[in-house]
């Protein structure tokens, strides 16, 4: 069962405000998610520090969202054997010493060790920070509560870049996890001080004791086996040339991620004391909120991706200047993310916000699929905000939509769900910038050389015109000769690279605009008085 879904009632009053406590709490959840995207802008950094490729850097990605996501089904359990303060604090303090190992690596097998270190310790700190949040206020101002939350794990992955970029162009890679050590120390002094367990989860930990251990170490062992063969398929696929991979790696990690899923399904269906209950799937509306969250995540970190690496391999950016133009995403995140929580407040359908927000998302993409390359920063700001903004509209009515109906015997099920299938999205969209840029440039590559042959008088005259520029400053005809053609095939191979990442903003349109009839089939959800409307 999870912490964010036991319930609210027998509450002991905390003698400390609660605003401070919530402060306590957001930041270490904060610096949890943005470690999700803060590496993403130093990866080459990453590579050349320990001298390794930069493909073989992308572990440092793949083995945190592994980690992570395997400890998120089971920090429910953790927290209540252990007790939700203890567990806490330890995820913090983990967390930190993990940080701190990952700047002062000198290898990648210890920088992907340290990292999966940090994903188990930073997997248990969103579902524990919920928990202690609905514990700590009245279920009146519960609302206003999580909307902090909400805004903790939005900003998250939109600020990483830009801070990521800030870092290493100005320090060095290492202080993108040295930065985690002094605000670790902080929060774990602050929540030390301010966090208690309340007496229900006492008793509940006390009556914990004296039964035996019931713990589902087979259905770990399958969901580890799974998420991680998914996790390095979506890593290395690309890469291994996916299904035509000649040693027979992909292939041999389809086998077992399928094999370990179906597995790990029958076992949770039939075991007494299941990881995670998937009968909670019947609700129609979790299942349905389910698919549209994993697939607004993907959608947005395919763009979050693209955008940045986009600006570097284009436009000559830094890792800071593209990170810069990410940035202005987080406040229209935030306000979208306000309006809604006030919209759900008075009443309205969350329906309509998810349509709203997906139909934004989808527009937003589109927008970024007509651009080209003689583009201002400004017209790449204003469509990322706009799809910043639309996910803020989906974030909190995603919420209402999927817990609504769900039982609360359930609801430690159906937010371990929610929480993993939101992390995978990110990784499928990920792995879909990479797939889709590379071999989407072969084609567009292929497309432009069909009409570029020596019969068109386009080329010829722009080869002429180059040709003569050189000649003038080299004095050497055949040097200028070789000089033009080299030139345009640079612009060749701007051209084909530039269509390539409009295809990604096109795919992650129309991925939202076929969610938009899921919506339809889910049943009314208008959020009660008190709800948790903004985050769970």
């Amino acid at each position: 069962m999870n912490t964010a879904s036991l319930a609210s009632g027998n509450r002991k009053p905390h003698t400390f405000n609660p605003w401070l406590i919530a402060a306590a709490v957001v930041v270490p959840t904060f610096m949890e998610v943005l470690d999700t995207t803060i590496a993403n802008v130093a990866l080459r950094y990453i590579a050349g520090g320990l001298s390794v490729a930069e493909t073989d850097s992308e572990w440092v990605i793949t083995s945190y969202l592994a980690a992570n996501a395997v400890v998120l089904l089971i920090s429910g359990w953790l927290s209540a054997r252990l007790g939700r303060r203890n567990y806490f604090l330890m995820s913090i303090a983990v967390f930190t010493i993990a940080s701190g190992l990952c700047g002062m690596a000198t290898s990648l097998t210890q920088i992907i060790l340290f990292r999966v270190l940090q994903g188990l310790a930073g997997g248990g700190l969103q579902p524990s920070s919920q928990g202690v949040l609905i514990d700590s206020f009245p279920p009146e101002k519960q609302g206003t509560a999580m909307t902090v939350f909400g805004i903790a794990a939005l900003i998250g992955p939109i600020v990483g870049p830009t801070l990521g970029g800030w870092l290493v162009v100005n320090y060095d890679w290492r202080w993108i996890f040295y930065i985690n050590v002094p605000v670790g120390i902080v929060a774990f002094l602050a929540s030390y001080v301010l966090v208690q367990d309340p007496p229900y989860m006492q008793e509940e930990r006390a009556k914990l004791k004296k039964q035996p251990l019931n713990f589902d170490f087979i259905g770990l062992g399958l969901l580890a086996l799974t998420v991680s063969c998914w996790e390095i398929l979506l890593s290395k696929g690309q890469e291994w040339d996916w299904l035509s991979d000649p040693f027979w790696r992909i292939q041999t990690l389809v086998t077992l991620f399928v094999f370990g899923m179906i597995l790990f399904i029958v076992r949770e269906l039939r075991s007494k004391n299941a990881l995670v209950d998937l009968r909670v799937l019947r609700e129609r509306n979790l299942a349905l909120s389910c698919l549209i969250l994993f697939c607004s995540f993907m959608v947005l970190y395919s763009a979050s991706i693209a955008v940045p690496a986009m600006l570097q391999a284009l436009f000559g950016y830094d890792a800071l200047a593209a990170g810069l133009i990410l940035s202005p995403g987080g406040f229209s995140s935030i306000t979208a993310l306000v309006i809604a929580g006030f919209l759900l407040g008075r009443g309205l359908d969350a329906r309509w916000l998810i349509v709203a927000g997906l139909l934004v998302l989808g527009t937003s993409n589109l927008w970024m699929a007509y651009l080209n390359i003689d583009i201002s920063p400004l017209q790449v700001i204003w469509p990322r905000m706009v799809l910043t903004g639309g996910l803020g509209l989906i974030f909190a009515p995603i919420n209402v939509a999927a817990y609504l109906y769900t039982p609360r015997h359930l609801r430690g099920s159906a937010i371990a769900l929610v929480s993993l299938l939101r992390n995978e999205g990110g990784s499928v969209g990920t792995s879909m910038v990479q797939t889709i840029t590379q071999r989407r440039d072969q084609f567009h590559l292929s497309r432009l050389d069909d009409s570029l042959d020596a019969l068109n008088p386009q080329l010829n005259s722009f080869l002429d015109q180059t040709s003569q520029f050189y000649l003038q400053n080299t004095g050497d005809a055949a040097a200028a000769h070789q000089m033009a053609l080299q030139q345009f095939d640079n612009l060749r191979q701007q051209q084909a690279l530039s269509l390539s990442y409009f295809d990604v903003f096109w795919l992650a349109a129309v991925v939202a605009f076929m969610l938009v009839p899921l919506v339809l089939f889910m049943k009314r959800s208008v959020a009660e008085k008190g709800q948790h409307i903004s985050a769970e």
